[in-house]
């Protein structure tokens, strides 16, 4: 302090401490970020996973979790995967991606001598899909269920068909499938094999001649089903289709599909036939009401004619044509016409005139 006081008194600056302060400072502030990741790189360090400080301080600038990044590098390392650097586990990380999730896919892959490519995990990863359960199911298969899930929540845990001969079943089906990577970008899902998987046990059983053939040999229907290229265009590969359980559907819901449209047809029929039968009633009584009144249009044209038959007589009189003598033979011809038919049952016939 008394040499400070001097130096001060003569007027000197101490650029000497300054610079020895700032010097310090500098110090400390690089101490504390070397000890900020002193850990990680020493855990780098003695798992030879090629991790410098300026790594670490590179990926605290580009804002990467340099815990992230450089624990699945020592992972990978220690898995025996030494070709995929930090740049890459950086690059995936900052477009976005699940680095630990890739890294768990790539050693599990290695394990199982599964040919998967970093570059193609990471765009899997990338697209959506989860890439280590995409590789645990390529070694472990998986049963999904069909109907699925969806269905089974509205209801619907069964396949509904129909045989030729109207038998209704239902079935219920599993598929074993084992995940195609090759396939997983772009592939159809789940949904897509389970959609398929049942419209193909419902053709197949709507092609069975009887129910009795379904019941008999459901691995028949089953084999039916997997011919039928259900993993076409999926992300999977199918292994086995099995009928976990087929049944025919009770009397409360219709078992006889096809008697009851039989009956539904007959009654239909009866119904057409009915209506039919009371239209040709319906013209024939019309007809007989247009007869009737033909039939008396016509009386009153021959009651109008036997009108006329007494004036022509008084105008024959007139004339001369005609005398009293014929007159009464012809009443004479009449009452003798008249008697014959009554002795012989005739009776009179009806609208003549009786004899007087």
């Amino acid at each position: 302090m008394l040499a400070y006081a001097s130096v001060l008194a003569e007027g000197g600056v101490p650029y000497g401490w300054i610079i020895g302060g700032i010097a310090i400072i500098v110090g400390l502030i690089i101490f504390a970020v070397l000890m900020q990741f002193f850990s990680l790189w020493l855990q780098a360090y003695m798992s030879k996973a090629g991790v410098s400080f300026a790594d670490l301080i590179g990926q605290r600038l580009r804002k990467v979790n340099s815990s992230v990044v450089v624990l699945s590098k020592i992972q990978l390392v220690k898995a025996g995967l030494h070709d995929i650097t930090t740049n890459d586990l950086e690059s995936h990380y900052l477009a976005g991606g699940r680095v630990p999730n890739v890294t768990h896919a790539m050693i599990a892959a290695h394990r199982a001598n599964i040919d998967l490519d970093f570059r193609k995990a990471c765009a899997i990863d990338l697209a959506g899909r989860d890439i280590l359960d995409a590789v645990n199911t390529s070694v472990n298969p998986k049963v999904i269920d069909c109907p699925g899930a969806t269905a089974m929540a509205s209801g619907a845990d069964k396949l509904d068909a129909v045989s030729k001969d109207g038998i209704r079943l239902l079935a219920k089906a599993r598929v074993t499938v084992r995940t195609n990577i090759r396939q997983l970008i772009g592939g159809a899902t789940e949904e897509t094999v389970i959609a398929r998987t049942g419209q193909a046990i419902v053709s197949a059983i709507g092609s069975s001649a009887t129910y009795k053939a379904v019941l008999e040999n459901p691995d028949l229907i089953a084999q039916r089903a997997l011919e039928s290229g259900l993993d076409a265009g999926t992300a999977f590969e199918i292994l086995s289709v099995d009928i976990a359980d087929i049944s025919v559907a009770g009397v409360a819901t219709e078992a006889n599909v096809g008697a009851k449209l039989q009956a539904d047809q007959a009654e239909a029929d009866l119904r057409r036939f009915r209506a039919e039968a009371e239209k040709r009633a319906a013209m024939a009584r019309a007809r007989e009401a247009e007869m009737s009144a033909m039939v008396e249009e016509n009386r009153a044209k021959v009651v109008l004619a036997e009108a006329e038959v007494p004036l022509a007589m008084a105008e024959a009189f007139r004339s001369g044509n005609m005398g009293i003598m014929d007159y009464y033979r012809m009443k004479n011809i009449d009452a003798d016409t008249s008697m014959r038919r009554t002795i012989g049952g005739g009776g009179e016939t009806k609208g003549e005139t009786p004899p007087t």
